[in-house]
């Protein structure tokens, strides 16, 4: 049996209705936000940070962090010790759908399930974790530690402009909270595998394609032999994979460039330096030009539990528990701004979002009870926590 964690009120009374959170969540799902469209993210993040607003908060805007990136928010939500530290709800707005995915992926309800881009990953968590405070605040109780939301704006391209930022306000707090999508049975992540990304570039030689064929080298063929190569370097240890590829400029000229972009993971960071120092290898240029290049790109950086952050981890089962609920822990795949933060030491709990299915996909759908769930336990771990 569980320890109970004593709660000043019956979080299971709150009245959270999944029902109109699904509406409540409805605008932020219609208002596409993906990472390279700056302004659709700054809507979005404006959007969002409006609600807390509401909540009384004091909100801060923050310039966009790196050129071609939407911008930040950061919100103190009323507490008579704001100022001190407290706990950091840590959250992305920006997702992977490109705008115009509302035409083939709209907001649509089927049965228990409600679709929409970027609905699981991670504006519904997102939306659960204002109306954990938007309930809070209804019922006049307040959270023994003060409680900020940091919204940002780079999280599904490894976060290049936003890591400074998110770092520097995690460590003027105690805890950090992430509402990223929660596990397939509804658990929780407790740590992350490494991640890096890198710029491939293939440099062929020109030739006329009709009249002198022979004369050139395609870049495009000679990224197809590495594509092939590098992701038959995955093994049990790290994984390759090449997920992006830009090519050629005109049907009847040999490409001269070619670009790609890897991504590498690995459950252990000497696994992934590993990984990193044989794409380096690759990097290799003749006499006349023609070869590959490659660059690193951004790193998070394994995050294995401490002591700290399974502390805080018993303190959330012990709330789930409470509220009649199982909450297993998991190191996960899959980054998040969580690496950054729990690699530093920082006291992390990850995964506390919504539940559902096809996250990044043209079938993303979220669990609309999980709605529901998900700001209750936020609700709890906020009072929880002192």
């Amino acid at each position: 049996m569980l320890p109970e964690t004593p709660l000043p009120y019956d979080v299971s009374a709150l009245p959270f209705d999944a029902e109109e959170m699904l509406q409540g969540l409805r605008p932020w799902v219609e208002r596409e936000s993906p990472t390279f469209d700056a302004a659709a993210v700054s809507g979005m993040v404006g959007l969002a940070a409006a609600r807390l607003g509401e909540l009384g908060a004091e909100v801060q805007r923050i310039a966009a962090p790196m050129p071609g990136i939407g911008d930040c928010a950061l919100a103190k939500l009323p507490h008579p010790r704001q100022g001190e530290p407290g706990i950091l709800i840590l959250c992305h707005l920006d997702t992977v759908h490109p705008v115009g995915t509302l035409a083939k992926l709209p907001f649509r309800r089927d049965g228990t399930q409600c679709y929409g881009p970027g609905i699981v990953d991670m504006k519904g968590g997102t939306y659960a974790a204002v109306e954990a405070l938007a309930q809070l605040q209804k019922a006049g109780l307040e959270t023994p530690l003060p409680v900020s939301v940091l919204l940002t704006s780079d999280e599904e391209i490894g976060s290049p402009g936003t890591r400074d930022l998110i770092l520097e306000h995690a460590r003027r707090n105690n805890v950090v909270l992430v509402p990223e999508p929660a596990r397939p049975d509804g658990g929780c992540v407790t740590g992350r595998y490494a991640i890096a990304r890198f710029n491939v570039e293939t440099h062929g030689r020109p030739s006329h394609a009709g009249a002198a064929l022979k004369d050139g080298r395609s870049a495009i063929r000679m990224m197809a032999e590495q594509v092939v190569e590098i992701e038959a370097m995955t093994g049990d240890d790290c994984t390759f994979s090449v997920g992006v590829i830009h090519g050629g400029q005109w049907v009847n000229c040999v490409a001269t460039t070619c670009r790609a972009e890897v991504l590498s993971m690995a459950k252990r960071q000497a696994d992934l330096d590993a990984g990193v120092d044989r794409m380096l290898a690759r990097n290799s240029t003749k006499g006349d030009g023609t070869g590959v290049v490659v660059k690193l790109g951004v790193v998070r950086p394994v995050w294995e539990p401490n002591g700290a952050c399974m502390a805080l981890y018993r303190t959330a089962e012990s709330v789930a528990h409470v509220l009649g609920m199982e909450l297993p822990h998991y190191s996960a795949g899959g980054g998040s701004d969580g690496n950054f933060t729990g690699a530093a030491g920082i006291p992390t709990l990850d995964g506390l979002g919504v539940s559902g299915q096809g996250v990044h996909t043209l079938e993303e759908r979220v669990e609309v009870s999980s709605l529901a769930r998900s700001g209750r336990l936020m609700a709890g771990l906020m009072l929880a926590l002192s």
